[in-house]
């Protein structure tokens, strides 16, 4: 080293060797997360997902330009996300963010460009720009979606909004509920990964799952299912199955789903679904125990008795470990329903808001990929649900109420008003009543050693497989005490809604999602849905101490610095002057 210092040159070595070594470190990337929640790590079945395209998927983001800060923030990682997604699978991944009408100044050519991509599923938003400091407030358009595209397969539209709106703590009896911005928009960025690679695994799969809409005991069969529909025969080959003539076959159905049965389940009808089971098939139950329609009190204008359906599938639910209790379940914190209280002064009739305990906002309270980071899910009259000890099978509650809840035991007498006083909101002191249960594990068949052999025999030959008295491999079912979570209301003037719309709630609860979810956790192979349990930590500066006291953050990041290094810098020189001045 000491040869190199003597040379005359040496420093243009030094440059030579420093140019080289960072021309040599551009051929590699490496990534070290020292992030607490791994923000910036890919899950392993990602990467595995990423690794095996073979052919090029083009990913357009419109979430770009000029935008509110929240909105940058999710471009930004937006946009990190998609460069590790490029870096993994190399030029398999082609990313474009553009604006789809720069450049375009005919309004009408614009709303044509909106128009098709809103049939594609992209989403627009208007949203509020206030400047505190110029003391004004403007409206902007933002499309927080992405499109990707795969051979020649119609284009998938992804929402980069988070699947769950935060709100800020409020009293539930007071208060009207005000979104925690910042939390959403943190929301929304821990779900990109997962939100990505499901689409590219839906575009790329080879296999897709079969999913079959059970009938034969009143299931609806009508517009009240068209939401249910469309998500479904998106995403899955959906097919009609009719308990009454044929047996489920797990090799071929991926998942039953029952819709809201409401006349009485068979002992052949329940054999057949056991037997489904025990071959390892999936189930998601949607069931109505009691019967409460809203309909049916607008109509009589009068209290009345929520009965009992009558399906007589207790036992086999019981038997897979769960009960769905004979009651009806409320919470303070609800959803709100339209309530004619008068006219108006041109005589026609006058609507109020009130909240509608029987329409209680379920949560999780687990960290189940299904519901993990999902927004809130609205039920109609959902019931109570008790787990039952069933060795070898694992119990996860997926939705609950809130910690102001009652159950009204059957006969439940549902009211317009059933919370007048303050007597009534004392009986509210139950917390998390769960309404949808996760049954996982190796289930054993209600039949088992109740059979003859020539019912046996019967079966066999009908089904085409042995009746079998355990399963032999693990299996999983999803039961949910309300029906009208996937069903969708009928107006008289638009038709059939969104599931998890009502009239006159501007809001769209996460009552799709919580189905789709479902089917995919019921029937994916993969374990892309670990990537739904990231969980970022917010970490937020206090908005009005930044504006409070800006100035001397300004100074002491800025101008300290400079005064810091000025200051070395003069007191050096003295110490120079008193050493060498002799």
């Amino acid at each position: 080293m000491q040869k190199i210092f003597q040379l005359k040159y040496w420093w243009l070595l030094l440059v030579l060797a420093f140019v080289s070594i960072v021309y040599l470190v551009s051929f590699f990337s490496y990534r070290v997360d020292l992030t607490a929640e791994k923000r910036f790590s890919l899950s392993a079945s990602t990467k595995q997902l990423l690794k095996g395209i073979d052919t090029p998927i083009t990913i357009k983001v419109f979430l770009t330009g000029d935008m509110p800060s929240d909105y940058k923030k999710l471009s930004i990682a937006t946009k990190d996300l998609l460069n590790e997604f490029k870096n993994i699978a190399g030029n398999n991944i082609n990313v474009v963010f553009e604006n789809p009408t720069e450049g375009i100044l005919n309004d009408t050519a614009k709303n044509i460009i909106y128009d098709s991509l809103a049939n594609m599923g992209v989403v627009f938003e208007n949203t509020e720009v206030v400047s505190y400091s110029k003391n004004k407030q403007t409206n902007q358009l933002v499309i927080p979606s992405a499109l990707v595209f795969y051979k020649n397969l119609p284009p998938i539209a992804i929402n980069l909004h988070s699947s769950r709106k935060i709100f800020k703590e409020y009293n539930v009896l007071s208060d009207n509920p005000v979104e925690d911005v910042e939390a959403t928009r943190n929301s929304a960025e821990a779900l990109l990964e997962f939100k990505f690679a499901s689409t590219i695994d839906k575009l790329t799969r080879s296999y897709i799952p079969k999913v079959a809409y059970c009938i034969g005991n009143g299931e609806p069969v009508d517009l009240k299912i068209n939401d249910l529909g469309q998500c479904l025969r998106t995403e899955y080959r959906l097919g009609v199955i009719d308990l009454k003539k044929d047996f489920p076959d797990a090799s071929v159905i991926d998942a039953l789903i029952i819709v809201k049965p409401t006349q009485t389940f068979t002992d052949e009808d329940k054999l057949k679904i056991d037997q489904y089971v025990m071959h390892g098939g999936k189930i998601i139950w949607f069931v109505d125990k009691l019967y409460a329609e809203l309909d049916s009190l607008l109509r009589s204008k009068a209290d009345f008795v929520a009965f009992d359906r009558n399906l007589n599938i207790d036992d086999i639910l019981f038997q897979y470990g769960v009960r769905i209790n004979g009651d009806l379940l409320q919470d303070l914190n609800c959803s709100k329903i339209p309530m004619k209280v008068g006219l108006n002064p041109d005589g026609s009739p006058k609507f109020q808001r009130i909240p509608w305990p029987y329409y209680p906002f379920l949560t999780s309270p687990s960290d189940n990929p299904i519901s993990k980071n999902l927004d809130r899910v609205l039920p109609f009259f959902p019931s109570s649900i008790d787990t039952i000890k069933v060795a070898g099978i694992r119990k996860t509650i997926l939705l609950a109420t809130d910690t102001n809840s009652q159950t009204l035991t059957t006969p439940a007498m549902v009211s317009l008003y059933s919370v007048k006083e303050e007597e009534d909101f004392r009986r509210f002191n139950k917390s998390n009543v769960p309404v949808a249960v996760l049954l996982e594990g190796k289930f054993k068949s209600l039949y088992s050693n109740r059979l003859t052999q020539n019912i046996k025999d019967s079966i066999q030959k009908n089904s085409g497989y042995p009746f079998i008295n355990e399963a032999e491999i693990d299996s999983k079912q999803i039961v949910v005490s309300d029906a009208d979570i996937v069903t969708n209301t009928v107006s008289h003037t638009q038709g059939p809604l969104p599931m998890g719309l009502i009239p006159l709630e501007d809001y769209r609860f996460a009552n799709r999602e919580f189905l789709l979810n479902s089917i995919a956790y019921l029937v994916s192979n993969n374990q892309l849905f670990e990537s739904r349990n990231k969980d970022f930590k917010l970490r937020l500066l206090d908005k009005q101490k930044v504006a409070e006291q800006k100035t001397t953050w300004q100074i002491i990041n800025i101008v300290v610095p400079i005064l810091l290094i000025l200051g070395f810098g003069f007191i050096m020189q003295i110490i120079r002057k008193k050493r060498y001045a002799s």
